[in-house]
């Protein structure tokens, strides 16, 4: 019983044991024996820590099972400026140690390349290899390339390296890059090649190419818009479809809204069009009550189109202007009514007429150009009844506004008026034009203007004057207003252009209804050049072999076979038949031979039929004779009067002819 109250319980955790240890017994016994009291440990602290050994033991199998690492700890303290000073130390060492490399290496390259060429070749097993291969060749089976042919193949890989860097079919950007800052001006403009696509006659006064630069739409006068795809076309050229979605009014306007899926037309009509891709019509816009005077209660245009453009940041939003003097937005959802309406006033309050209208390149201004010469400007973002920007004297009054453009960056402002000038205008300062350039006749109302890409030219057409047989393009210099470069184009006025950032290809409308696209065989991307190469194919008309006809003179008539005529003969011969030809009845006369109108449907008619009295009378028979061909037979049976005196009056007796009177007694007078 002793020995048991001597055991001195172990715990780990919550389980405790109970463990016979001889020593510490004999320990106890020899401090009982001894007057020194205990050494060592005393018992609680000998259980404390037993109970912290075991309490690690749990969190360590914890950790185990649930995959946690550094359960429990605290997070570690850092000195920032220690850790920077360590950092700059090292840094400092390890550049001491790359200088002393490089000046070790730069005086003894050549025993480090030996050294090297002899721990590889002390690697290789065999004969040395030829002075034209390298251990890197040794996937290479075969003999050795001759050097010969190694100076082509690595001439041939440069080239198509240079070439690779060269093919950026994306975009303008990767063509027009350091090569093309370093080029004069007139080297920029890509007319090194044309191609000419003829629309009709008359001129070309609209033109729309769409942002991928995979179609171009062209409008004239005689009505007609037509589609042309560069992906589809050969080298002849011509449109797949042509319309006309205005009946008889002019085409004035087309633009591709920004994705491409569809064209606005604006023509001589009070009413807009929008049209898909293929040319199919999928809006109409409202036409307005041309009898209200304020012409923001009305739901549409009352007068002519002039112009019209797509935002160019809201897909679904269109602009026209019109003669009735106003501008008015459009949403492609609600073609009834308009979204907005917005009215250019003139200098003393009276509407004026918008000759034409552009969007900003952000879409936040609206500006048009107008029939008094001025140019007005409004902030899409709020109501549309204070202008922002207004220049009285932009143009000529009396003289319509053809074209405003807007520059890719936004900072300029291009204007071409019927009164022969270009005028280019800077809008952070708005109230002088940059340049005016002169002496630009323009006939035509849609004679536009438009920048080149990079803003560094500005390009406008002229009409032919009496005397001149070609009309122009051309370009000035946006920064030194000096003219650049001039394009022959044709023999006849020349009215659209579009310079498109995309294919950097010029597209030219001119007045006898030819389309030109001036294209750089290096610098241009698609477009013509895409048809230019195609060879235009002539359809092979199916040859059918008749079968032939075979006589036999002695085949039955069930067998015998037609005789092959012609489709005039056949034709003729059914015309003659009656039934196939589905000849109608003939008109009802009033003679013989003919339909008896009415026939038996009346008692006189009845009596007609039966008693043989219709019979055909020839009008050229003597009627003596045809009554005299009956005396005889009346004789011999008579039927109507004879019969009746036969018994009583066999023997006729005829009246006697009368004697001969004297004339009549004239009349006595009356006595009264």
């Amino acid at each position: 019983m002793s020995s048991k109250m001597n055991k001195k319980p172990i715990s780990f955790g919550k389980i405790s044991l109970n463990v016979k240890k001889s020593g510490e017994n004999s320990n106890k016994s020899e401090a009982s024996s001894s007057g020194f009291g205990t050494f060592g440990r005393t018992p609680i602290q000998e259980h404390k820590e037993i109970e912290e050994i075991a309490e690690d033991l749990e969190n360590q199998h914890v950790q185990q099972v649930m995959g946690i690492k550094n359960f429990g700890k605290k997070a570690k303290n850092f000195d920032l400026d220690q850790l920077v000073e360590q950092a700059k130390i090292n840094a400092q060492e390890a550049n001491k140690k790359r200088l002393e490399i490089e000046a070790a290496s730069s005086k003894e390259p050549k025993t480090k390349e030996k050294t090297k060429e002899a721990e590889s070749d002390d690697d290789l097993i065999g004969p040395p290899l030829p002075p034209g291969l390298s251990q890197d060749d040794e996937d290479e089976i075969g003999p050795p390339i001759p050097p010969e042919l190694l100076n082509k193949m690595e001439g041939k890989d440069n080239k198509t390296k240079k070439s690779n860097d060269n093919d950026g079919d994306d975009s303008y950007d990767d063509l027009s890059g350091s090569d093309d800052e370093e080029l004069p001006l007139d080297k920029r403009i890509p007319n090194s090649h044309e191609v000419e696509m003829l629309h009709g006659t008359k001129a070309v006064v609209a033109l729309a190419v769409d942002p991928s630069g995979a179609r171009l739409a062209t409008g004239s006068i005689d009505y007609d818009v037509s589609f042309w795809d560069f992906a589809g076309m050969d080298s002849s050229m011509r449109s797949f479809r042509t319309l006309q979605p205005c009946e008889n009014h002019p085409i004035k306007a087309l633009q591709y809204s920004t994705t491409g899926d569809s064209i606005l037309v604006v023509s001589g009509a009070a009413q807009a069009k929008v049209l898909d891709r293929d040319g199919f019509e999928v809006l109409e816009c409202v036409k307005g009550d041309q009898y209200i005077n304020d012409m923001a209660k009305t739901k549409g245009h009352t007068a002519a189109l002039n112009s019209g453009c797509w935002h160019p940041q809201i897909r679904d939003e269109f602009m026209t202007c019109s003669q009735d003097g106003t501008l008015r937005l459009w949403l492609t959802e609600n073609p009834k009514q308009h979204k907005a309406v917005i009215k250019p006033r003139q200098q003393g309050g009276l509407k004026t007429n918008p000759t034409a209208c552009t969007f900003s390149r952000d879409g936040n201004t609206v500006a048009c150009g107008c029939y008094d010469g001025s140019i007005q400007m409004w902030d899409h973002r709020k109501n549309f009844v204070n202008t922002t920007a207004c220049l009285r004297d932009g143009h000529q009054r009396q003289s319509e506004i053809s074209s405003i453009s807007y520059s890719y960056l936004g900072s300029y402002l291009a204007s071409r008026g019927n009164d022969d000038t270009l005028k280019l205008w800077d809008l952070r300062n708005f109230k002088k034009p940059l340049n005016v350039f002169g002496n630009l006749f323009s006939r035509y109302e849609q004679t536009d203007c438009a920048f080149s890409p990079d803003d560094t030219l500005v390009f406008t057409g002229e009409s032919l004057q009496k005397g001149q047989d070609t009309g122009r393009l051309i370009f000035y210099n946006t920064k030194t207003f000096e003219q650049v470069s001039t394009i022959d184009v044709t023999k006849s006025h020349v009215i659209k252009g579009i310079w498109h950032a995309k294919l950097n290809q010029i597209f030219v409308g001119c007045g006898n209804g030819v389309v030109k696209c001036y294209f750089d065989q290096k610098k241009s991307l698609r477009g013509a050049k895409l048809c230019i190469v195609k060879t235009h194919r002539k359809k092979h008309s199916v040859e059918v072999v008749s079968a032939q006809q075979i006589i036999t003179p002695h085949a039955l008539p069930l067998f015998r076979q037609e005789k092959l005529r012609t489709s005039k003969k056949k034709m003729e011969k059914d015309r003659l038949d009656p039934v196939k030809s589905h000849r109608p009845d003939l008109p009802i006369t009033s003679g013989q031979g003919g339909r008896v109108a009415a026939s038996g449907s009346t008692l006189s008619s009845f009596v007609i039929r039966n008693l043989g009295l219709s019979k055909r009378v020839d009008d050229e028979q003597d009627p003596r004779e045809a009554i005299l061909k009956y005396a005889k037979e009346a004789e011999e049976n008579p039927f109507w009067v004879a019969p009746a005196y036969k018994k009583t009056q066999p023997q006729p007796i005829f009246q006697a002819g009368a004697e001969e009177e004297g004339p009549s007694d004239p009349k006595k007078p009356k006595t009264s």
